[in-house]
């Protein structure tokens, strides 16, 4: 029996450090622009690639390295970078019995421009025939980010879940997903243990804008969601387990060197600690943890930590504490 099967898209992640660019952002940073002169070539600082990113692999390799027995339900290409993608799963120890390969396209391949600590990143999902394996039962599932035509794996994930009562479903929906709307993401949202989102896409998944943290969490709630946590930027992490919120500060003295897989790392900690025993108010913690952990290396998940160092940095670093609203 495996501890977690992470379900979604795996990519080559090839990182760009610029320096000649320029942030335009309206009042209060609610939308930030990027920009380049047009037509102009752009000097870069440094290149890295790094195999078995996407959100699904930063999740397998993440819980992996916090303990867990890990699985992967992905599908690759049929190329030197989907071996190497298998490759390094098997080095961090996860299982990867359910990796499908796909003998048409190739494996899929992301862009991430790296400017002043945050990333902008390029994302091309070839299109896949999606179809969950035969899996075994397991405490989690965590399902994430997939190319365009994913709908019957949704119905899939349904139907295994009423099958596997004693399974959990984390759910981090990625941008294809969110453009499904409301009434295709219902039915995994009814099923769903843990939910993160960042403040926009609730916005997104509701369907209203200029929403209170609370308000998206009630609303959240409502669709079936057991526990709804909604991550906000600077602001921190917030939850809500239908009796009580929560608020968690950053980790304030941990400066951002790069912020891809910052979100990874925190669904990935806090999935973690709840398999652990941990209440959902500790489990914040590991996931913040984690996430203040990654940000400081260039890349998702050179960052990401192991059991032994997760003890450790919450020792080191007592406050915040997650706050009860």
């Amino acid at each position: 029996m495996l501890d977690i099967i992470s379900i979604g898209d795996c990519t080559l992640d090839v990182f760009l450090d610029i320096d000649e660019a320029t942030v335009s952002c309206e009042i209060k940073r609610e939308q930030c622009l990027i920009c380049f002169d047009y037509a102009d070539k752009i000097p870069v600082k440094r290149l890295t690639k790094i195999p078995s990113a996407g959100n699904a692999g930063n999740n397998a390799v993440g819980s992996a390295r916090l303990g867990m027995n890990a699985g992967i339900y992905t599908v690759i290409g049929n190329d030197r970078v989907g071996q190497e993608i298998k490759e390094t799963f098997r080095q961090e120890g996860v299982t990867t019995h359910y990796i499908r390969t796909d003998s048409k396209h190739e494996t899929n391949y992301s862009t991430v421009l790296n400017y002043n600590g945050e990333r902008t990143i390029l994302v091309y999902h070839y299109e896949r025939n999606y179809s969950l394996p035969k899996i075994p039962k397991t405490k989690w599932l965590y399902y994430t980010s997939l190319g365009q035509g994913h709908g019957h794996l949704n119905n899939q994930i349904v139907k295994y879940l009423k099958k596997n009562p004693g399974t959990h479903l984390g759910y981090n929906p990625g941008t294809h997903q969110l453009r499904e709307g409301l009434k295709n993401l219902k039915p995994v949202l009814k099923k769903t243990e843990v939910l993160f989102v960042n403040k926009k896409e609730a916005e997104t998944i509701i369907g209203k804008q200029n929403q209170t943290i609370k308000s998206l969490e009630l609303a959240l709630h409502e669709l079936g969601v057991n526990n709804v946590i909604i991550t906000n930027g600077p602001d921190g992490a917030y939850a809500y387990n239908g009796i009580n919120h929560y608020h968690l500060p950053i980790f304030e003295k941990y400066k951002a060197i790069e912020r891809t897989g910052a979100g990874d790392a925190f669904s990935t900690g806090v999935i973690a600690g709840l398999f652990w025993g941990k209440p959902i108010d500790e489990a914040l913690r590991w996931g913040s943890a984690n996430s203040s952990s990654v940000i400081q290396y260039i890349g998702p998940q050179k960052g990401l930590l192991t059991k032994t160092k997760m003890k450790k940095f919450l020792k080191e670093n007592p406050k915040p504490k997650t706050q009860m609203l």
